[in-house]
């Protein structure tokens, strides 16, 4: 029958039939899988199969056979904070995350999208959301959400070097710093819902004191006075 199908469609081609394509896959050059998809995605041009998510219960409809009670609060406590400084959590279909990416954090738009090939498990879907919404506190530590920068939070010797030695097996030496951060936040319960309940009271500097290179920055950019 599979065979049977090829031939019917490699005749009809033959012929002059012309095969429908995705309006999706019109706007990318790479296809789908690749950074290009990601850009789409992350840029709001491609949405099909990409879907908001505003609480634990909509993760839930997207997967019935997982039990994701043990992390309800932590990640409604986060969605909370999220919705507050105006960034929105995604879900979006794997086709659009080139291979082993499980999220990705957009300072432009401020939005982050979590890949749902891997977020039926509850402790890969914690770990994203808290990873992903470190950028975004990052990002409020760099003078605003609004904004396209980010900061550290920490001093870097806070890090400590077990998440720095993976970092620097897969991140270029500029980004280390940052995802090292991460990563460590990734994999500690209540580290970023802390970090983004800051960012909501416009008190992220007093709560976390800037690194003196962020402070200074901040200082020439009018943020601090």
């Amino acid at each position: 029958m599979k065979n049977a199908i090829i031939a019917g469609l490699l005749f009809g081609l033959a012929h002059g039939m012309s095969v429908p394509v995705n309006a999706e896959e019109q706007k990318l050059k790479k296809g789908f899988y690749t950074m290009d998809s990601l850009g789409c995605m992350i840029t709001r041009e491609c949405t099909k199969d990409v879907r908001r998510i505003k609480s634990i219960d909509d993760i839930r409809k997207e997967f019935p056979n997982s039990d994701f009670d043990i992390i309800a609060d932590e990640f409604n406590s986060m969605l909370v904070s999220l919705n507050k400084v105006g960034v929105m959590v995604f879900l979006g279909h794997e086709k659009y995350f080139p291979p082993g990416h499980r999220g990705v954090y957009h300072t432009v738009s401020n939005n982050f999208y979590l890949n749902d090939a891997f977020m039926h498990r509850p402790s890969v879907l914690m770990t994203v959301m808290r990873h992903e919404g470190w950028h975004a506190a990052q990002d409020c530590m760099a003078g605003s959400i609004k904004n396209s920068m980010i900061a550290l939070i920490h001093p870097e010797k806070m890090v400590p070097q077990i998440w720095r030695d993976i970092v620097e097996k897969t991140y270029p030496k500029s980004a280390v710093p940052f995802e090292s951060e991460a990563k460590w936040a990734g994999k500690t319960e209540g580290m970023t819902a802390k970090a983004l309940d800051a960012c909501t009271t416009g008190k992220m500097w007093e709560i976390y004191k800037p690194t003196p290179l962020t402070e200074k920055w901040l200082r020439e950019e009018g943020y601090m006075n």
